[in-house]
């Protein structure tokens, strides 16, 4: 049997990471970070990533755009980033989303690569 542990993150005391994501919780193999209040602006620079991405949208609207498609993330929408797809966005008004990333994107920094 694996780890058995119950395992809380309040969120008042979550690391954030370069990019503006507070990190929520985290397991082996999945962990989540929360976008809060992204404000509009210039989209942001392309980026690949060795982990998937998927993600809710709490409230807001903004643009992906991964591999030469674009779609409108509103909320209530969820969506897919592949690993090493290559992606981007662009907030189109103040955004608040939660995104699961497997393996875990704060693990050996993989965020800030």
């Amino acid at each position: 049997m694996g780890d058995t542990s119950v395992k809380k993150l309040d969120t008042t005391h979550s690391p954030k990471g370069e990019m503006g994501q507070k990190y929520l919780a985290s397991g082996v193999t999945v962990s989540m970070r929360l976008w809060d209040n992204e404000q509009p602006g210039d989209p942001k620079p392309s980026s690949q990533r060795d982990y998937e991405t998927v993600g809710y949208v709490i409230r807001g609207r903004a643009e992906l755009h991964l591999e030469g498609q674009m779609v409108k993330l509103e909320p209530g929408d969820s969506w897919v980033v592949p690993k090493d797809a290559t992606h981007s966005y662009r907030i189109l008004e103040p955004f608040t989303a939660v995104e699961a990333t497997s393996p875990p994107a704060r693990v050996h920094e993989r965020d800030e690569r």
